[in-house]
């Protein structure tokens, strides 16, 4: 049995079910070999890609348990600095300092459903 690639974005997405359609076939028949799919499916892969998310290391989630027990309606400057540091590292992203309440209610949305994957003792 032939080893399952990992898509790295859309564009792998795209090409295996036009794969699996056969769908390819056609269009190399009609288009020929090179047709542009290659140079498409790049594209949509640098446009869209899929996060590889990393563990978190215990002083992450160390920091993340005693964030999120308890609400806050602000968070420090300094906490932003190291929630960023986290959220970086771990979703592979490149997000800056942002004053977007809405950009920091993804953020911490996104932290808090990755700290709850973890077991809590």
């Amino acid at each position: 049995m032939a080893k399952r690639r990992v898509s790295k974005g859309l564009g792998d997405t795209v090409e295996k079910i036009i794969q699996a359609t056969g769908i390819d076939k056609l269009v190399h028949f009609i288009a020929g070999e090179d047709c542009g799919c290659e140079e498409r499916k790049e594209k949509l892969n640098k446009l869209w890609k899929y996060k590889k998310i990393e563990c978190l290391i215990e002083s992450e989630h160390e920091f993340l348990t005693d964030f999120f027990k308890t609400f806050k309606n602000q968070v420090s400057p300094a906490e932003q600095g190291y929630l960023l540091k986290i959220y970086n590292r771990v979703f592979n992203d490149k997000q800056m300092a942002t004053s977007c309440g809405d950009c920091w209610r993804d953020i911490l949305k996104d932290l808090r459903l990755l700290h709850a994957e973890y077991k809590q003792d």
